[in-house]
């Protein structure tokens, strides 16, 4: 079984007590999103296989990390960084101190653990397409000078507008100023196969997030969770069944271990938080000797 910790929230950046606590015991339990009972997930022994951990900021999760090398367990780290302005992201760490971190990771633990996302790609007044081309051209060759890359692969997406992405975000526009957009298809495809081009020019394998209609150019489609990338890490065969979680998704089966409503980053763009303010109250009311990383009355 391949863990992932998580797509619902941030783990390394702000639960890694908690994490390293469930280690230690062994299992956690999970609070169902979608109302069932909750379920208990083993962190340790024959049953797991690996992790697959989603984070914008993996410098406190180091002891998590050195602890699970040192047991043999391998892991991937699919890490967000998209440098966008404060507007959009009000709490995540300096582009920098990102770089900088995700290239220490891939000297420390080896050239396949990280992985890029430029994930999810919004349009607005702020961020336009050509933005977005200078950025991400910057960002990828940082990552990619020197002897040792941060990164061998680029995930990119384009956002999804659910009704609670539009709701945050039409809120953060009438308070910073701003003007946003979700570009019709053709326009999304040409932006992501320029960006899939800059990639490949540094040497990146480019993939594409659940979006099929969206593919063209050097595009392929992803698989964040990916056991032929853990069996590389592990040096040896981890397999999973492909069970993706939504249309498109071509991700290995995995048993998630977040919950939504829970990290305080303040994207507006998010798909994992209702309100803002419900996820800074979760984390705030986080109990890092619990078993749940928030209870289900909570959750």
């Amino acid at each position: 079984m391949i863990v992932s910790a998580s797509y619902r929230t941030d783990i390394p950046a702000f639960y890694g007590t908690w994490f390293l606590n469930r280690l230690n015991a062994g299992f956690c339990r999970v609070a169902s999103p979608y109302g069932g009972k909750p379920y208990e997930v083993p962190l340790t022994g024959d049953q797991v296989d690996g992790f697959v951990f989603w984070t914008r900021n993996a410098a406190p999760f180091r002891p998590a990390l050195e602890r699970l090398a040192a047991d043999g367990v391998p892991f991937v780290i699919q890490y967000s960084l998209t440098a966008y302005p404060r507007p959009l992201e009000t709490s995540v760490v300096a582009r920098e101190r990102t770089i900088s971190e995700m290239r220490n990771l891939a000297a420390r633990f080896g050239p396949k653990v990280v992985v890029w996302r430029y994930d999810p790609v919004l349009i607005t007044s702020l961020t336009p397409p050509d933005w977005h081309r200078e950025t991400f051209a910057r960002l990828a060759e940082a990552l990619t000078a020197g002897a040792t890359p941060a990164t061998d692969e680029v995930v990119l997406s384009f956002a999804q507008i659910y009704a609670k992405t539009r709701a945050n975000t039409d809120r953060a526009a009438q308070r910073h100023g701003f003007a946003w957009s979700d570009p019709p298809e053709d326009e999304k495809r040409a932006l992501l196969a320029e960006l899939a081009q800059i990639a490949t020019g540094q040497g990146l394998t480019a993939s594409l997030c659940a979006q099929p209609t969206l593919l063209g150019g050097d595009l392929e489609p992803a698989r964040c969770i990916d056991s032929a990338r853990l069996s590389a890490v592990a040096n040896g065969e981890i397999y999973a069944r492909e069970k993706g979680n939504r249309p498109g998704c071509l991700c290995a089966e995995s048993r998630d271990i977040g919950a939504y409503d829970s990290c305080p980053h303040g994207c507006v763009y998010c798909y994992a938080v209702r309100r803002p303010e419900a996820a800074k109250a979760n984390y705030q009311a986080h109990d890092p000797e619990g078993e749940f990383l928030v209870p289900p009355a909570r959750s």
